[in-house]
């Protein structure tokens, strides 16, 4: 079981000019005890409903790039990107500079986008879900293409690119993974399917039960397109327990992989702090058994 951490929240109690020391301090700490992945999310306002819109939020790829400068070993993305926040050949180039500069340990995460109230707020394109969708599927096929470093034009229904130069390519061999995030089964499941190495389904309190039918209609759209089911890393997000010692998460962790997951993503509450990541120092190697 692979262990990543959501930084979701960057209201740490210090001063603004300090903000930058202490998302260092928890980068580095978490790929001390072993984490797979920092991810962050690509919003532009703080878009969780425990929190509120005026809270701090970074702009996802520039803090991914300072992250980058700060690790060495742990894998960056964005959990994860609204599709038509970016035109698709600079998400492509953006994904790629991460690739590069952190050499080969970028991630694509990316989905079809849902915050109505962040594109009305901020003046960010949102278009309607059918539409959300041919974009996400294009802009998939365009990244493949580009990291393929083929230049020949794209000709989609949504994004036309005379041509699509990509150099440098990626330092990921042969690209950087993709997750799609989503657990729509009429849309999102069968991108996932058709384009993803990895998927994103939430931890929801029912005893497995959703997110074991998820996993079944994505094995069912893998078998439709005769593409191996385990050829997909199953991630799960879930928030770690505050006070939870690391049997207790190690226990959890075993119930996860009984339901099918590879890989969970922890947010918690608030800012990650060095009390939240000491809770894990002992589980995240332990979990790598699992």
């Amino acid at each position: 079981m692979r262990i990543s951490l959501n930084i979701t929240h960057y209201s740490w109690p210090v001063p603004p000019a300090d903000l930058v020391l202490r998302l260092a301090e928890i980068a580095r700490a978490a790929e001390e005890c072993g984490v797979d992945t920092l991810w962050v999310p690509d919003h532009l306002i703080q878009a969780d409903p425990v929190s509120s819109p005026e809270k701090e939020m970074l702009e996802a790829y520039t803090t991914l790039g300072f992250l980058a400068g700060q690790t060495e070993r742990v894998r960056l993305g964005t959990m994860v990107t609204a599709v038509s926040y970016r035109a698709p050949s600079l998400l492509v180039k953006a994904v790629t500079t991460l690739d590069v500069l952190s050499r080969g340990r970028a991630w694509l995460g990316i989905g079809a986008g849902y915050s109505e109230h962040e594109a009305a707020t901020m003046g960010l394109p949102l278009p309607p879900t059918a539409a959300r969708f041919g974009q996400l599927e294009e802009t998939l096929q365009l990244a493949n293409r580009m990291w393929a470093r083929d230049e020949s034009p794209f000709e989609g229904e949504h994004f036309r690119l005379t041509r699509p130069y990509a150099s440098p390519g990626p330092a990921s061999s042969p690209r950087p993974p993709v997750l799609i995030g989503g657990m729509g089964e009429r849309r999102t499941l069968p991108l996932v399917a058709k384009y993803a190495d990895a998927c994103n389904l939430f931890d929801i309190p029912d005893d497995g039960r959703t997110v074991t039918h998820k996993l079944g209609v994505l094995a069912a759209h893998c078998a439709e397109i005769g593409r191996p089911f385990a050829e997909i890393e199953k991630t799960l997000s879930a928030r770690l327990e505050p006070g939870e010692t690391a049997r207790q998460f190690l226990d959890r962790c075993g119930r996860w992989a009984e339901l099918g997951f590879e890989h969970v993503v922890l947010i918690t509450p608030g800012p990650w702090t060095m009390d939240a990541l000491a809770q894990l120092a002992d589980a995240v190697p332990a979990a790598r058994e699992i």
